[in-house]
């Protein structure tokens, strides 16, 4: 039974790094990292523009740096990914990760910063007494249907932090126009709840983590990867469109003129 799964999860390992890509109509890539002892997996989901996930493919690296994520973001793309009509991409504010995006797709990569995540750090910098409250308030002021409306919003936030704690006031500005994407391009009333946040990734990651969870010891790095892609490729068929995916024309069209905007101003 063990050398036959280990042949069949080989088979999905290289049925998964090779898989082409260029037959994908992708208008969103979600990136994010899945922890094996002590490697990080970043995982790359694409949404097509009728709604469907796609996991593209994995990266086993020891943390979200730059020039590794830039190099699996450039394989994705010899594999066939498309990204001339603009491509959101949802992270959860790694550093190394925004880097590789803008390195490998340019004017064309639109982020779209995970507002959970940004949520999280900030709270990180308050006492425990005030975090409940901050939290209400971030989460309310992220839930503004308009950029004017959520950027009046984390505004008075911001006031009311300088008085308590200036670390969290530099926690919630840095980055903060990239929570605000999907707001600034007018598609977060339609699709916010699906592409705010990391959480489609997340929630896969979770999934995966049910397959694997009994694996308490990982001989290699040719294990890790071979049990990832198979579950990934177990899990594909079963994962749902996003919601309001008919909506998804209306944020390609949205990237295609943010692109255009940032050509014409280099």
């Amino acid at each position: 039974m063990s050398r036959r799964f280990i042949r069949a999860s080989a088979r999905k390992l290289q049925e998964l790094s090779e898989r082409r890509l260029e037959g994908y109509d992708l208008v969103a890539l979600l990136l994010d990292g899945k922890t094996f002892a002590e490697d990080e997996m970043v995982v790359a989901a694409g949404v097509t523009i009728t709604g469907e996930k796609v996991l593209l493919g994995f990266v086993q690296t020891a943390t979200e740096n730059r020039k590794v994520c830039a190099r699996f973001l450039r394989e994705l793309v010899e594999r066939g990914l498309r990204f001339d009509l603009g491509l959101l991409v949802v992270t959860d504010g790694a550093k190394g990760l925004h880097a590789a995006v803008r390195e490998v797709f340019g004017a064309a990569g639109i982020l779209q910063r995970c507002q959970w995540h940004k949520r999280e750090d900030v709270l990180e910098y308050l006492p425990q007494q005030y975090r409940a409250t901050f939290r209400r308030k971030l989460q309310a002021a992220y839930e503004e249907p308009t950029y004017e409306k959520a950027k009046r919003a984390l505004g008075k936030i911001r006031a009311e932090l300088k008085l308590l704690n200036a670390s969290a006031v530099g926690s919630l500005d840095e980055g903060l126009e990239e929570t605000l994407t999907l707001h600034r391009l007018g598609v977060f009333a339609e699709l916010g709840t699906s592409l705010k946040t990391t959480n489609a990734l997340e929630s896969i990651h979770a999934r995966v983590e049910s397959r694997t969870a009994k694996v308490d010891h990982w001989k290699n790095s040719e294990q890790k990867q071979r049990w990832l892609a198979t579950a990934l490729l177990d899990l594909e068929p079963r994962l749902r469109r996003i919601r309001n995916y008919r909506a998804l024309p209306l944020l390609r069209e949205a990237l295609r003129r943010q692109v255009e905007t940032k050509k014409s101003a280099a």
